[in-house]
């Protein structure tokens, strides 16, 4: 799944030691444009926090996996981007919906067209 906005704060990193080793985890917040825009916390872990090196303000298209898992009998979800694009970079490119108008193309008919319909 891929989500495409622009990062409008980023929290602290933190790291910890597991039983694989030491481990490292950056959340960033995504603002999602639309016409009642949406904020999505998502986890960077690892080295990726340094391969996306974000800033706030920057427009990017995070691609990311949904995971929710169970604790004490309580469900916590966690989003993990897996890869980050900036907008502008080579690897990735924003769906033409998002780069300038967000509405699909309008067709429209006149009244001089044949229509099929009984109605």
């Amino acid at each position: 799944m891929e989500l495409t906005g622009t990062v409008i704060a980023l929290l602290p990193e933190v790291s910890g030691q597991g039983k694989n080793g030491t481990w490292r985890k950056q959340e960033f917040i995504l603002e999602i444009p639309s016409q009642y825009p949406k904020k999505v916390c998502i986890a960077l872990w690892g080295d990726k926090i340094d391969q996306a090196g974000l800033k706030v303000n920057d427009s990017v298209t995070a691609s990311i996996d949904v995971e929710s898992r169970e604790y004490n009998s309580r469900w916590y979800t966690e989003v993990k981007a897996w890869k980050v694009d900036k907008a502008g970079s080579n690897g990735g490119s924003a769906p033409a919906a998002q780069a300038g108008n967000p509405f699909p193309p309008v067709t429209t008919f006149t009244e001089d067209e044949s229509d099929d319909l009984p109605f």
